[in-house]
């Protein structure tokens, strides 16, 4: 008898083909990939070109940009410590870079207008003695759009960003990751430079089954761009961290804050977006969150998926053949088509407020009809009653208010009103008025109700 989380048979034989396929069909010298659901590993696969020496989940490979996302996490932990704030200026913490102007969060969500790779020699393979300093990472003209206005990836806004980490902690990036992250998360295999047993980086000829070592660059100060090295169990692990949050390191809810799209789409790829040090898509009708990554001799892809519980990851040791990003949505996408997540049981409450019971039911605004729902997390959802609209998730203040999380109203307060008898009036959410009757009478709705009330038209 399997356990809950263990994949059938069928789904670990499909899982085993896509990666077969994608090695042969790509040519690479070998690739391991990591499926886990709910946080738990349950599969792990591998190919290689040589005989009987295959890959496990403990092999490092380089994982280039997925290091933006450890970047990131270190970047709202100083904001979740009130030691920067996401709208602050580069400028205020990091003065002299001539790029101030743009703000932490313009940074994190490449909307800085920066360029994308810095001046000169190709960095990844290049010496970072090329770039002892923040002034040859950015150049003379470190600008190719205006600032905030669009969406354009920028390895030097990550540099600027692990050099900000720096400042403030008053520590390299990389010990600040090592002692705030990878040590809390047990993450013991993922570290700046390559510790046994690891691959090596290799170029496949496009033309020949010939091979080409590539060089191993220390990154310097671009590392936190795209330095790490890691392994299929370390990064399931670490997108199960991104999914629930550790509060040794992040809260749920400034992991889920880094999992919302917080870039403009890019024009001509409508189901692609960029959250907080995360790449945010749309695919086979679901959404994921994670981020790919690619250095010479190596490409790598770490998905994951909230509502199915999954993610998935794949790491490939050449430069180019296998879509390594893709290969991870595929093995996503096979086991929640194969295993869809088994719903947890409905469980009533366990306690409930009164005066928040009071609040359920129907409410209208103006003539719209919407519902309001306790949830099981001490929080409401407000929505439509029946069809499509406006919906929201609420989580308590602690004060008999509740903030919006998700949908039109995030960042929104919703608050039920009072009469001075302590009965229940109306709701009020950003200035709108919910009553429990359409147009209630003697209720405040902005512009009054007509006192004669509702009325037929005469025949």
């Amino acid at each position: 008898m399997t356990s809950p989380a263990e994949l059938l048979p069928a789904t670990r034989r499909a899982l085993l083909h896509r990666i077969a396929v994608a090695q042969r069909d790509g040519r690479a010298p070998s690739l391991v990939a990591a499926v886990a659901r709910d946080g738990e590993l349950v599969w792990t696969g591998s190919r290689s070109s040589v005989e009987g020496h295959g890959p496990d989940a403990d092999v490092q490979y380089r994982i280039g940009s997925i290091t933006k996302t450890f970047t990131a996490v270190l970047i709202l932990r100083l904001r979740d410590e009130g030691l920067l704030d996401l709208g602050d200026p580069l400028e205020k913490h990091l003065p002299g870079t001539g790029a101030g102007e743009v703000t932490v969060a313009e940074l994190l969500a490449h909307t800085s207008g920066l360029a994308a790779e810095t001046p000169g020699e190709w960095w990844e393979r290049s010496s970072a003695a090329l770039r002892p300093t923040l002034a040859e990472v950015l150049g003379e003209q470190p600008f190719r759009h205006p600032v905030g206005r669009r969406h354009h990836y920028s390895n030097p806004g990550y540099t600027l960003l692990g050099s900000l980490v720096a400042a403030v902690r008053g520590v390299p990036w990389e010990e600040a990751l090592r002692r705030e992250v990878l040590e809390p998360l047990g993450l013991t295999r993922t570290s700046c430079a390559p510790q046994a047993p690891h691959a090596g980086g290799w170029a496949v000829h496009p033309y020949a089954d010939v091979l080409l070592p590539e060089p191993s660059e220390d990154l310097g100060l671009m590392a936190p761009a795209g330095q790490l090295w890691s392994t299929a169990r370390d990064l399931a692990s670490f997108a199960a961290f991104l999914t629930t949050g550790d509060e040794r390191v992040l809260s749920a809810e400034s992991v889920r804050e880094m999992r919302t799209p917080a870039a403009p789409v890019v024009p001509g790829d409508w189901e692609a977006s960029y959250g907080l040090g995360t790449q945010v898509l749309r695919r086979d009708g679901r959404t994921l969150v994670g981020h790919t990554g690619s250095l010479p001799g190596f490409v790598a892809g770490l998905w994951l998926s909230e509502e199915d519980g999954l993610a998935a990851v794949t790491l490939v040791n050449c430069t180019s053949g296998v879509p390594a990003p893709t290969v991870a949505a595929d093995l996503l996408r096979i086991v929640a088509a194969a295993e869809p997540r088994i719903p947890a049981p409905w469980r009533p409450l366990a306690e409930v407020d009164t005066a928040t019971l009071e609040l359920a039911g129907p409410w209208y605004w103006g003539t719209q009809v919407v519902a309001l729902r306790l949830s099981a997390d001490g929080g409401v959802d407000l929505g439509p009653a029946a069809g499509g609209g406006r919906r929201s998730r609420f989580r308590p203040n602690g004060d008999g208010t509740w903030t919006g999380i998700d949908g039109y109203y995030a960042g929104e307060v919703l608050q039920a009103v009072r009469r001075p008898d302590g009965s229940l009036s109306h709701l009020d959410l950003g200035s709108f008025v919910f009553t429990r009757e359409p147009y209630g009478a003697g209720a405040p709705v902005p512009g009054g109700v007509d006192p004669e009330g509702w009325r037929g038209v005469p025949r």
